[in-house]
Order: C-alpha cells, then structure tokens, then sequence
C-alpha cells in the first residue's frame, strides 16, 4: 500500500513552480525540502502522485524521523519539518519563527509478538508498560498482565521491549502516555522525542516505524509502540495489536470510532498556537494516544517563491475535499482535521511569508 518505503535516506519534498491545482509545472523548478516523522510518511505517499497530477509539482517524500524534522525547521535547513510532535516550550522560546501547524488527526498502536496469541487483543495499561520499559516486568507471565487479562494463558516467555533508536515523535506520544498514567515514570526517564531509556537487558532498538514493525516479527515476546500508519503493514505480518487502558478504566483499539471520540473531547482545548498534547483524553469511548501529526515551517522563508509553493501544498492538504479527504487518510487510518482546528491551522498556513 505504501510503495517505495526507504527510511534511512534524507528526506526531500521537491515541489516545482505551482500555477494552479489543474495546471503544470512552470520552466525553472523551485525545490522545497521537507524531513522528519515516518508515521506521516505513509501520508505523504498517499498525496504525492495525487498533487504532481493535478499540479505538475513534484513531491519526493522520505522519512528521517519526527527529531530530525523539528532540527531541520528549527536551524532553517529544511522548508518543512514532519513531527508527530508538537515543539516544546523551551524550543519555541528560542525559535518564536518556528509554526505548528496540524495536518490531520493519529494515534499510535501497542504491538506485540507473541505465538497462539496475536490474534487475540491483549490489554496493556501504561504502569504494565512503564514496568516493561524499565525492567521489572520481565516475563509475559508476570502476575501484573495477568490481572489485565483472565483467563488467558500467557507464556513464560521474556519480554523483549523495543523502542526507537531515532528521534521519534512515536516515542514523544508513547512515553507521555506512560508519563501521564504511572508517576514514577514521569519523574525518570520523563518523555520527549529521544529519552535516556532504562537499561533493561534483551531491550531492542529500531529507526523509524519500519524498522519496528521488522524487529517486532523478529522477536518472540517482543512489544512495541507503532505509529497508525503503519498498522496494515503489521497486521499482514501477523502482529498482535493490544487493547491499551484508557482514563476511564476502559480498554480500547484505535478505531475511528475511540480516535474519533478522544479528538473530540481535546479539540475544542486547541490553543492558537496548535501545540497541544491530545495524550490520555477523559471520555470511556476516549483511545489514549492520540495526536495531531503536524507540519513544522520556519515562518520566513528564503523567499516569496518559496513561501507561496509551501502555503499551497499545506492549503491543499488540509482542505476537507482535497488533502484531508478520506480518499487519502483512511488508509492510514488518520482522521481529518476537526472543524473547528482547520481555521486554525490556516491562519496559521497564511502567515508564512
């Protein structure tokens, strides 16, 4: 579904001269670059061919990571940054420049690797995970999971915990949840793009969701935290998914449905500045990772040109019939952006200069 996946190279947006969604590219190309999040790179794939159709401008999505997405905006090397996260407050008072600029609505799954039972939805809450991520839960028999799940017949098998190696807006919305449901977790390792994991033995490293999804089948008993996007790629390599608490007690799988819900219990909390954690939202219907997958644009760009080509294309993207139609998002399982954040977003997208 998503062709041409290679997430080690840097990544290049390359959007020729625009002149009208049913026009072609103007003689003398303008190049646009654009790094960052692999659980929006399936996205973009999604749109590229769609755009360069109606539009002759061409877009070479790639992924190096939501890190490296907010790094390239933040020191102006690239023209958009790709980041499942929003940029912190320390990092927005040195780079005021820097927009948030939400794209669409996504979650994040729990996988696991485990024999006779990945086709059963395992429940996980964020203390069990956060005692994996740290080391104390260190067999799938652990009495910890068996409370969350009766009557299953859980191996003794070891837990392998797999976590990104890159900086990973997936790892910012994974330990906020773990942060936001188990305190002792909050007042370690904390959350944020790249942490100081826990020295836990047999843990696992992996860039990008890609690489997650491959160490995950490679390891029984693995576990791993995968951006939506990439939830039908796991599901065909026969990957358990797990119920995961949410605030009300309730164990839910992101659908449609409980992202839909949970966005529209935090949507109306969105500040003008769109940074806003959407992480364990109140609601029994409520999935508890959620986020907005945003574009990160310096709000100077190097020129008008420039300037005017990014606006369009994050126009486009956002717009409820173009970009944020279901045609493109319900493959990879985002929502559109909801009602009341789309004028935001493009005032937001208007004032790149």
């Amino acid at each position: 579904m998503f062709p041409g996946r290679r997430l080690w190279a840097s990544a290049a947006i390359t959007l020729v001269a625009i002149v009208g969604l049913a026009g072609t590219a103007a003689a003398g190309s303008l190049q646009i670059t654009e790094t960052g999040s692999s659980l929006l790179f399936p996205l973009f794939q999604e749109w590229a061919p769609v755009y360069q159709h109606l539009t002759g401008v061409e877009i070479t999505p790639q992924s190096t990571g939501s890190g490296t997405g907010i790094s390239d905006a933040e020191n102006a090397t690239v023209n958009i940054g790709a980041s499942d996260a929003y940029v912190s407050t320390a990092l927005e008072a040195q780079h005021p420049n820097l927009l948030n600029i939400p794209l669409a609505v996504s979650a994040q799954q729990i996988m696991y690797n485990l024999p006779g039972l990945n086709k059963k939805h395992l429940r996980l809450n964020g203390p069990v995970l956060a005692g994996i991520y740290d080391g104390k839960i260190t067999n799938w028999d652990n009495a910890a999971i068996k409370r969350l799940n009766p009557g299953v017949k859980l191996p003794n098998l070891p837990v392998v915990p797999i976590h990104r190696a890159d900086g990973s807006g997936d790892t910012f919305l994974f330990t906020q949840y773990l942060s936001f449901t188990t305190p002792s977790w909050m007042h370690g390792p904390s959350f944020g793009t790249s942490i100081t994991w826990p020295s836990v033995p047999g843990s696992v490293s992996a860039e990008g969701n890609q690489g997650m999804v491959q160490q995950l089948t490679q390891y029984q008993g693995g576990v791993a935290y995968v951006g939506i996007s990439w939830l039908t790629p796991a599901l065909k390599d026969g990957l358990g998914e797990a119920m995961v608490e949410n605030r009300a007690g309730q164990f839910l799988l992101p659908t449609p449905q409980t992202i839909g819900a949970a966005v529209a219990v935090m949507a109306k909390h969105t500040p003008k500045t769109e940074r806003i954690s959407l992480i364990f939202s109140p609601g029994k219907k409520s999935y508890p990772i959620i986020n907005y997958e945003y574009a990160i644009v310096p709000k100077t760009q190097p020129n008008a040109q420039v300037a005017a080509a990014v606006k369009k294309f994050l126009l486009w993207a956002t717009a409820p019939a173009q970009g944020n139609s279901a045609k493109f998002l319900t493959s990879v399982h985002f929502l559109p952006l909801p009602s009341n954040v789309l004028p935001m977003s493009r005032t937001q997208i208007n004032e790149i200069n």
